[in-house]
């Protein structure tokens, strides 16, 4: 029996390292494993979607977990009841949202749910004050994260996403994590260049009008009016697939390599709740738009 014990978890470089050490220990097949939360202190919405997919991973390859409740903390175990996670995994649990947008599975890609989830439980409760029209439009982006992931990951665990609204730092975090290939990999096979670097593999990914599909150019990932909207509002962007690294801010645009290792991909959206009211530059008002 592996036990994997879950150090606290922030949204630092060296937390998301700290979660891919966790993959890493328990990369293999016909593994039994039990998280043990005796050292963590804190859990931000990275772990919660990472954890429940790294779960779900491990049985899939015929191994077994264990979660043992009795080492987390109690406002850790309230916060997971509330975003429905403890349900999920069996230990019974009223739910309530709060502050937090639930976490949730998706083996299969239904967009009218996964386009509901985005719209009511992200950026549909206020947090962040954007018009419809600019709500919908992004809200569109972040689907088109978990239409890649479906397209081209290759996960056979499904997409794992969870968020959260953080009053005290004034900002809402959403995750979207999948373990399949990783970027990388599908972008190599599809230049038939083994050598291209990690980050120069996701910098061409996020290019609109780049595809790996087999049918030809369709999009990239659907990150420009993405990135555009996160530069504006001060927020963070933030993309891991293998060693490559993707930083979006207002300051910068950053494609870099990183010892750190991830098979697959993970996406970290931070936008900030300022008192800004955003909308699409189209639409016709007196106020600031975007």
């Amino acid at each position: 029996m592996l036990v994997l014990n879950v150090p606290t978890i922030n949204d630092d470089l060296s937390d998301f390292d700290k979660l891919f050490e966790l993959w890493n220990q328990a990369n293999d097949d016909n593994m039994n494993v039990t998280f043990d939360f005796s050292r963590c202190g804190f859990m931000k919405q990275n772990a919660v979607a990472f954890l429940g997919g790294l779960a779900r991973l491990i049985t899939a390859r015929s191994g077994n977990v264990i979660f043992n409740w009795d080492t987390m903390r109690e406002d850790i175990r309230t916060n997971l009841g509330k975003s429905g996670f403890l349900n999920i995994f069996g230990h019974v649990s009223s739910v309530w949202t709060g502050n937090t947008i639930p976490y949730r599975e998706d083996l299969t890609f239904n967009t009218t749910i996964v386009v509901n989830y985005l719209k009511s439980y992200w950026l549909g409760r206020g947090w962040v004050h954007v018009s419809p029209l600019l709500r919908d439009a992004i809200v569109g982006r972040v689907w088109e994260i978990y239409a890649n992931a479906f397209e081209h990951s290759q996960s056979y665990v499904g997409i794992f996403s969870c968020g959260q609204h953080y009053p005290r730092q004034h900002n809402l975090a959403l995750t979207v994590v999948d373990f399949g290939v990783g970027i990388p990999s599908n972008v190599r096979m599809f230049v038939r260049n083994q050598d291209v670097p990690a980050n120069k593999a996701l910098q061409w990914a996020f290019k609109r009008g780049t595809s790996t599909k087999p049918t030809g150019t369709s999009r990239g990932m659907g990150l420009d009016l993405l990135k555009d909207f996160v530069k504006i509002n001060k927020g963070r962007l933030e993309i891991f697939s293998h060693e490559g690294y993707a930083l979006i801010t207002e300051a910068q645009e950053d494609f870099m390599n990183r010892d750190s290792f991830f098979e697959g991909t993970l996406v970290n959206i931070t936008l900030q709740c300022d008192e800004s009211y955003y909308r699409l530059s189209s639409e016709v008002v007196d106020e600031p738009i975007f």
